[in-house]
């Protein structure tokens, strides 16, 4: 069954043909605290992520988003990046999620708070 999901989805960690490019032309990088694996071209051209589990954007920390985009030369195993005490760890995006964040009195909160911001007009 797994063999039918990664042949058939490319949301699902790597398709068929991305595990056949990065073992011909990948150079393993380095692997962040999520278990996503990273790699470049043997030229040093392309990098790319191979994800642990679903693709999201958002699960890359920022040392390595910065590796990924050529802003960094050297990836965060070689050259970590100095954070500041008043920097918080990396979440991933939770919008869409039931994690997401819902303010009071909206409606996907799980105690949704009575309705005051408002009186109800009442015709005389």
């Amino acid at each position: 069954m797994y063999f039918l999901k990664r042949l058939l989805t490319w949301w699902n960690s790597q398709t068929i043909s991305t595990q056949i490019f990065t073992a011909r032309k990948g150079v393993k990088v380095g692997e962040d605290d999520q278990g996503n694996l990273y790699y470049r071209s043997k030229d040093g051209k392309r990098r790319w992520v191979i994800y642990n589990g679903e693709m999201e954007a958002s699960r890359v920390p920022p040392d390595w988003h910065g590796w990924l985009h050529h802003t960094y030369d050297a990836p965060p195993t070689d050259a970590p990046l100095i954070h500041k005490p008043w920097e918080k760890p990396h979440v991933e995006n939770l919008s869409g999620s039931a994690l997401a964040y819902a303010p009071p009195g909206s409606i996907r909160r799980a105690d949704p708070a009575p309705r005051r911001d408002y009186e109800a007009w009442q015709p005389e």
